[in-house]
């Protein structure tokens, strides 16, 4: 048999097996009504807020509840009263059954039909709430959608009179329901048509974390640890610095860059330097693998995020992603006081290309113009550029050997950001050491080269370019 409830119920629940939607509330209110197994009773009610405190009521003066539904307060509900209480009269376990109605409509006069013919061979306690409507001169509309008396018969005591004359156990008022139920049930355990259930104690129920922690019980573990921004005042905070703040001191990219990155407002020349880093290497045409790659996928009609991440997984050891290394190398060298001869030809000996020199396209007679700017505002900005001059010393031994290994923008970033770092006096040598091997330098590049991504792709789209197939005469077939 299938039974709908609602739409307007809290639900319902069989003792000790499962319960549907929030019906009889926490679970240390299911413990207390004795929830957590199967009693005798079985109730059915309109109201689901009063459902609850049937519950409690029949869990005193009875063994329990067996099932219990809310039927809800609808004008057209899903099942009635009756329904229910002539599927608890076919339920072996259900000894007698609790009925609670209310004002409004003609729902309980079914059941009234179905006492007088006999159909229910079960004790019922029912009342019908709602009496004090009469209290009011004019017509009164109660919470729920039915609960509205449309004449005499649809009124709380004309249902009580025609249930206590079916046959049904009706007390005086709700005070007198809770005795009705106790009494009627006592009858039935003296017949013996209902047998002590062996009671026993549920599980012990864990305190409620959020409970336990508000009252300083417990402390939780904490899954995220965050030290560069904080959401939960008024207003966002970047290390500490609330988001007001950056806005009316006229703070740019490179005072968020210098919060978040390093938790800390580095001077005005290094905050310009990391925007200049950005603006420098936003681009560099739709040649290179990282642009070439997106917008092969924008073409493919593949969606933003997508087209810039097939870019940005360009970026490593060959493409843009050479400034830590560059950065790390120049370091190790310039500390342990090497001389350019001796860094170049112990990495030659070590099989590993000095990182930051070299140049696909610029020559020493036509150097990057973008390390120039670098190296022009470092000397002119900068307290020290004594990493940046080592590099040029590097770089002009390199050209000696051939005219291609120039410095290139990650070699010039690498080493002024070194001299970013130690020049400031706002870094501890181990911090500096951590910010190169975490990939802080590289992060700028990512960062930067992502702008240009972004624009490849919009202007793909803008041209609705079709998808690329790579032309058959660029490619060399070879068995």
């Amino acid at each position: 048999m299938i039974v709908v409830i609602g739409p307007a119920t809290v639900g319902g629940i069989q003792a000790g097996a499962f319960k549907i939607g929030d019906t009889a509330g926490t679970i240390d209110n299911i413990i207390q009504c004795k929830l957590y197994r199967p009693g005798s009773v079985g109730f059915v009610s309109k109201s689901g807020g009063m459902s609850n405190e049937l519950y409690n009521t029949i869990a005193r003066v009875t063994d329990g509840i067996y099932e219990g539904i809310a039927i809800g307060g609808d004008v057209f509900p899903g099942s009635t009263l009756s329904d229910h209480v002539l599927r608890f009269n076919n339920i072996p376990q259900v000894k007698m059954i609790v009925v609670l109605g209310e004002l409004g409509g003609r729902d309980e006069y079914s059941l009234v039909e179905a006492l007088k013919a006999g159909k229910i061979n079960k004790p019922v306690c029912a009342w019908v709430s709602g009496t004090c409507a009469r209290l009011f001169k004019s017509e009164v509309q109660f919470g729920h959608a039915g609960a509205k008396s449309g004449g005499e018969m649809e009124s709380a005591q004309a249902k009580n009179q025609a249930l206590g004359d079916a046959g049904a156990v009706v007390p005086t008022s709700y005070e007198a329901f809770e005795t009705s139920i106790k009494e009627t049930f006592q009858k039935l355990a003296e017949e013996g048509k209902i047998s002590p259930i062996k009671e026993f104690t549920p599980p012990q129920i864990p305190e409620d974390l959020n409970s336990a922690i508000k009252s300083g019980k417990v402390r939780a573990p904490t899954h995220i640890i965050s030290t560069i921004s904080d959401d939960r005042g008024e207003e966002p905070c970047y290390a500490g610095v609330p988001m007001s703040t950056i806005i009316e001191k006229g703070m740019g990219v490179g005072d968020v860059i210098s919060l978040l990155w390093f938790k800390r407002s580095l001077p005005r020349y290094c905050t310009q330097f990391i925007e200049i880093c950005i603006m420098l290497c936003a681009d560099h045409g739709p040649c290179v693998s990282g642009a070439h790659n997106t917008i092969v996928t924008a073409r493919a009609g593949k969606d933003l995020v997508s087209s810039l991440v097939s870019g940005l997984l360009t970026i490593g050891p060959r493409f843009g992603g050479a400034i830590d290394d560059a950065a790390r190398y120049f370091k190790d060298a310039y500390d342990r006081k090497l001389s350019p001869y001796e860094f170049v030809e112990s990495m030659k000996k070590k099989g590993i290309r000095v990182p930051g020199i070299g140049h696909r396209i610029k020559r020493g007679d036509n150097k990057d113009k973008r390390v120039e700017l670098l190296q022009l505002f470092a000397r002119t900005n900068f307290p020290s550029t004594k990493y940046m001059e080592y590099a040029v010393e590097v770089e002009t031994y390199t050209l000696s050997k051939a005219n291609n290994l120039v410095m290139n923008v990650d070699g010039a970033i690498g080493s002024l950001f070194l001299d970013l770092l130690a020049g400031s006096g706002m870094f501890t040598k181990q911090e500096i050491d951590e910010i190169i091997s975490i990939g802080y330098l590289n992060g700028l590049f990512v960062l930067a080269r992502s702008i240009g991504l972004i624009g490849h792709t919009f202007d793909q789209k803008r041209l609705k370019q079709p998808l690329y197939r790579h032309p058959w005469e660029d490619v060399l077939y070879t068995k």
